[in-house]
């Protein structure tokens, strides 16, 4: 057999197609164990989650602030309002229609439409919101009236310009007890008021009032926009109530003395 070999040495050569085959097995395998594009599964699935998350994670690192962070709605002890209004008479005299309560989370604790005791003329759709549709089963004016009275009474109310909200709600309230962003010393601008808008934008870094009104929203924005000056706007208002109690008795003082000089002498 092994002289068969020697001597016969070309029968043993493989079969061309034989070796074909051979060549097919072996890049077949090749490729089953490292596939064409090895980037085409698992790294696309990874780059697209890190795709996704800039933008989860700018999602989380810039929140909007009028969002509240809970869902507490109980009373607080202070409380933030913001009215809208339409016309009444010939039109030029405003009239509440829609009136929002929020705690200092933001949360809404009250928030109705309002239907005014004269007929409406105009419903300053284009800045209130509000629409012939949401007066007809809205709140009596008086109902509205008695709930905002008891919901504010004994607590720092919170609003931009709010005299003009209490004054639509035939509303008196403390002025101690008042913090108007309208008149804060550090939001005024040359001794003017900005609007509320600008200062949500300039302070909050939000946009507010681009097109109808939203209550809720301003509510949220004025509350904010305390309870980032909070501890300095409190010092501020103590600071001008000892004052006004040191001037007052300073004039108390002063009166007995004048009383001492013009007493009529004994005989």
């Amino acid at each position: 057999m092994s002289s068969e070999v020697k001597n016969n040495p070309k029968q043993f050569q493989l079969n061309p197609n034989w070796a074909q085959l051979q060549k097919k097995l072996k890049s077949s395998t090749k490729l089953s164990r490292y596939p064409k594009n090895p980037q085409s599964e698992t790294p696309s699935s990874i780059l697209g989650k890190r795709k996704e998350r800039p933008n989860s994670e700018s999602d989380d690192a810039n929140p909007n602030p009028l969002i509240p962070t809970n869902d507490d709605s109980s009373l607080t002890d202070v409380l933030a309002m913001d009215c809208e209004m339409v016309g009444v008479g010939l039109g030029n005299k405003s009239a509440l229609g829609r009136v929002t309560l929020v705690n200092k989370w933001g949360n809404v604790i009250y928030d109705e439409f309002v239907r005014p005791v004269e007929r409406v003329v105009d419903f300053r759709t284009r800045i209130s919101g509000i629409r012939p549709r949401d007066l007809r089963k809205a709140k009596d004016f008086r109902a509205a009236q008695k709930k905002v009275a008891e919901f504010i009474k004994g607590r720092i109310l919170v609003g931009h310009a709010v005299h003009n909200d209490l004054k639509a709600l035939l509303l008196m309230h403390p002025k101690k007890d008042l913090r108007d962003t309208s008149e804060y010393q550090p939001f005024l601008k040359e001794g003017r008021s900005k609007a509320l808008r600008h200062l949500a934008v300039e302070v909050l870094g939000v946009e507010i009032q681009n097109g109808e009104h939203c209550p809720v929203d301003d509510a949220r924005a004025a509350m904010l926009l305390y309870q980032k000056y909070r501890k300095e706007w409190e010092k501020s208002v103590k600071d001008q109530i000892r004052l006004k109690e040191k001037q007052k008795k300073r004039r108390h003082r002063k009166k007995p003395k004048s009383d001492i000089n013009h007493a009529p002498t004994a005989s």
